[in-house]
């Protein structure tokens, strides 16, 4: 299995039909779609048990570590066959295509690869405008102090190697900072780093991001990069 595919989900079931053919029609990987949920009533379930007969690599995984998007991560991580694993997400804001030249940069070596919105040919369409001008200041400001060499440093669709995620401990006690959270440590780990463009559609109709809950927790490991690069890392 050269990629897994790892894709949290809470009552996703009106949408998770298309998400998954639009996948598994664009993606030209060999790869397992893992699809990772809370509880057993949620509404993504039944999609997926049907859509399964026609793609059999398809997996529901039952959330082991506990309720929440970062158990529901944690999860998918322990439980991928891929030798590399990608993170996205199950609401169609994420372009699958993007995923074929994300492999091609782990293929040419590195370890992590981030869906940029915010580098040449990337943008994103739609979403609460607040966090859109945090996560574009957040990004940009991390890659023109050089600190990172992406523009993008929040967007938790990811490919990471599993040579990488098998040497790191994940700290992120929240859900979604944990794609900041491994970008900076694997950069500072000596973890070669690189970024595609991608264009991120918001379809929703209501935010799931609580701002107050969770931009500490970014901050975080912002502040934490930052730090680092001030100590002179990476040697």
């Amino acid at each position: 299995m050269r990629l897994s595919i790892v894709m949290p989900v809470y009552n996703e079931g009106s949408v998770i039909t298309k998400t998954i053919s639009r996948v598994e029609s664009s993606v030209k990987i060999p790869h397992e779609l893992l699809i990772v949920y809370d509880i057993h009533n949620d509404t993504t379930i039944p999609p997926v048990k049907r859509i399964r007969q026609k793609y059999p690599h398809v997996k529901l995984l039952k959330n082991i570590y506990g309720k929440g998007a970062l158990n529901a991560l944690k999860t998918g991580i322990s439980k991928a066959n891929g030798e590399a694993i990608c993170v996205m997400m199950a609401d169609l804001t994420d372009d699958p295509n993007v995923l074929n030249r994300m492999f091609k940069k782990y293929e040419q070596g590195y370890d992590v690869i981030a869906a940029s919105r915010y580098m040449k040919g990337g943008k994103q369409i739609g979403g609460p405008i607040i966090k859109q001008i945090l996560s574009r200041i957040a990004g940009v400001s991390l890659c023109y102090l050089g600190v990172l060499p992406i523009h993008d440093a929040t967007n938790s669709f990811r490919l990471y190697s599993q040579r990488f995620l098998n040497k790191v401990k994940i700290e992120s006690d929240g859900g979604f900072e944990l794609a900041i959270e491994l970008t900076v440590k694997a950069y500072f780990s000596g973890y070669k780093v690189a970024e595609v463009p991608t264009t991120w559609t918001y379809l929703a109709k209501e935010s799931r991001f609580d701002m107050k809950k969770w931009l500490p927790k970014y901050f975080k490991w912002y502040l934490w990069a930052i730090r680092k690069k001030l100590e002179g890392y990476p040697k």
